[in-house]
């Protein structure tokens, strides 16, 4: 299988200066044309968390930026429109990702990167979140057993390290991944991905061994770096939910409760307790409301249907819902 060349992660993501000690020969010629472009992390929740991504190799949608637009974010909310259909509702931007050798051309394509939301719809363009990142959904039992070979094969990969390098190697899997007492972060989504590029362990990376075997353990690459991109948007998504009600660009106007724990649970990818999650709804300067309509389809008892109260939403952007707390076993 064909590989684009990596980028290597960094936490210099975002940065658009040249590296004043690299070799001449690295920086692309003065006429070489920079190409700028708008990249989207949509998602969506249905039964779980759902991407706009389509095609061979896969790709988010993207467009061109162009001198028409007012704005950067009204530019992104015009592409995904006119490619997907798809109103978009919360957006924010993410990084610019900038690095040489991101795409398949030789110049230089400057990727401003976006998370749009968007309530559920019927139309074609959406694959399932974790099948991207298979690792991140701790509801499922496959995940936790593929996270646990994960730590066992970076745990390989540390003992691999240079002499000085091995405990630190070690140190970084444990705490991205949740090793011993140390507990899942779910916010941390990015640098796990960034972890297993490194290791070799995805199949965008250099170091991988054989493209078919990472893709039949942490699953297919996406185009150039695209994953990395859905990456730092799930991270961007679950840490915003902590403290901004962006859950409500995600629902139907009515919903029960337990509907709406479901979708946060899946966003967060993990489990939480019914009643504490109840009790932070019920207490967050009184996030939602109760209508006067009954959910007779839950297949038990009959439930009260909530609506958001959007003067809290409007007034109160700090206010989220926070992510849930894991089931202890």
């Amino acid at each position: 299988m064909m590989r684009s060349k990596p980028v290597e992660p960094s936490g210099s993501t975002g940065s658009l200066e040249a590296d004043a000690d690299a070799p001449a020969s690295v920086h692309e010629p003065a006429s070489e044309a920079v190409h700028a472009e708008l990249v989207a992390v949509v998602i969506s929740v249905r039964d779980e968390p759902m991407v706009l991504a389509a095609g061979r190799p896969i790709r988010l949608p993207a467009g061109p930026l162009r001198s028409d637009q007012p704005s950067l974010q009204n530019g992104v909310r015009d592409f995904a429109k006119e490619q997907t259909g798809q109103q978009l509702g919360h957006v924010e931007q993410l990084y610019t990702f900038a690095d040489l050798g991101r795409t398949h051309e030789a110049s230089r394509t400057i990727s401003i990167s976006y998370l749009g939301l968007t309530r559920p719809s019927d139309d074609s363009g959406w694959l399932p979140l974790y099948t991207l990142l298979p690792w991140e959904d701790h509801r499922d039992p496959a995940a936790s057993a593929l996270a646990q070979t994960l730590r066992r094969r970076l745990s390989e990969w540390a003992q691999q390290a240079p002499r000085g390098e091995k405990s630190a190697r070690t140190a970084r899997a444990d705490h991205l991944f949740g090793a011993g007492s140390q507990p899942w972060r779910p916010e941390l989504a990015l640098q796990r991905y960034e972890l297993l590029w490194e290791a070799g362990l995805v199949a965008e990376s250099a170091s991988a061994e054989t493209c078919s075997e990472v893709e039949s353990l942490t699953g297919e690459a996406m185009d150039v770096d695209h994953r990395r991109i859905v990456a730092t948007g799930l991270s961007r998504l679950r840490t915003t939910l902590q403290y901004r009600p962006v859950v409500f660009e995600l629902m139907p106007p009515m919903f029960t409760l337990g509907h709406l724990q479901a979708v946060v649970e899946s966003l967060a990818g993990q489990p939480m307790h019914k009643q504490n999650f109840r009790r932070v709804v019920e207490q967050q300067h009184q996030l939602v409301e109760p209508t006067d309509e009954i959910d007779h389809s839950t297949g038990g008892r009959p439930a009260r249907l909530y609506r958001f109260r959007r003067e809290v939403f409007s007034e109160r952007q700090q206010v989220g819902t926070k992510l849930p707390l894991p089931r202890p076993r």
